[in-house]
């Protein structure tokens, strides 16, 4: 693992280079660390994430490299396109796919991954979590972004999730409203069939606090089977995290036309 600060002497020295000086790792391995996101450049204005290999640089950039072999190695499952409305596209994300970065790097996150895909800029405008599968949108400009996190700020897309808990669940529909972090959360649980010690759960929210749904169910004492974070057993669970993000609906910015998307029934969890 390196963690690393170098700070640039010569004017116009290209970053590679200064990679190679300051590091032990060859230009193989630093032209596809530079490719993964893991290299980042602060100058007077800004410090962003660089990917250009023969970037010339000034006296007194900063640059940073967060190495991580068993990180760099990982290959990521390709997300699926869902629909394209070429200023913003909705995708299905599989569980192991980071939303977005990290200073390690960005080549398992689907912002990178629909970047690359796509071959146009991404922004992200929601988040799921990593474990957590699903539909996602993806903005391709910054005016986009902004219109969407509006959106969700006013809370005028609707986001329903299915989810599968242990056990009977006991009733047919109930909502949860326990406060996250201070801040009023509201889910809405709806039992959908029930097998082998096993529910099946539709849950749509109103409110998008960090993970809302695996608090409001573990608090309800029926956390999601492959939930290691908010469950009593959390080295039991051999399973994935069985939440998903199947639907979602909202009018679309660019021409106010309703937008109703659902994962494609052999693509959800089931029981």
């Amino acid at each position: 693992m390196i963690e690393r600060k170098i700070t640039i002497k010569v004017d116009n020295q290209l970053l590679i280079d200064a990679l190679v000086e300051a590091t032990e790792l060859s230009k193989q391995n630093l032209k596809s660390a530079l490719d993964k996101g893991c290299v980042w450049l602060k100058t007077d204005k800004q410090i962003s994430r660089i990917r250009r290999i023969k970037k010339p640089l000034k006296i007194g950039n900063e640059v940073f490299i967060y190495w991580n072999e068993e990180i760099l190695s990982s290959v990521p499952t390709q997300p699926t396109l869902i629909l394209d409305k070429k200023s913003y596209s909705i995708w299905f994300k599989p569980a192991g796919i980071f939303s977005q970065g990290s200073k390690w790097g960005d080549h398992c996150s689907l912002t990178r991954l629909v970047e690359k895909m796509l071959d146009r800029p991404s922004f992200l405008v929601h988040r799921l979590d990593r474990a957590t599968s699903g539909l996602m949108i993806v903005a391709h400009s910054k005016a986009m972004a902004r219109d969407f996190s509006k959106l969700f700020a006013d809370r005028l897309i609707k986001k329903t999730y299915l989810a599968i808990v242990s056990g009977s669940f006991p009733v047919e529909k109930i909502s949860l409203d326990d406060d996250i972090d201070d801040k009023h959360a509201l889910s809405h649980i709806t039992k959908l069939a029930e097998s082998q010690e096993k529910t099946l759960l539709s849950i749509h929210i109103e409110t998008g606090r960090k993970h809302q749904i695996r608090k409001h169910l573990s608090g309800f004492n029926f956390p999601i089977i492959g939930d290691r974070l908010y469950s009593d057993a959390k080295k039991d669970h051999l399973e994935d995290l069985q939440l998903q993000a199947v639907n979602l609906v909202f009018n679309c910015p660019i021409d106010q036309q309703s937008i109703n998307i659902n994962l494609s029934e052999k693509e959800q969890l089931k029981l």
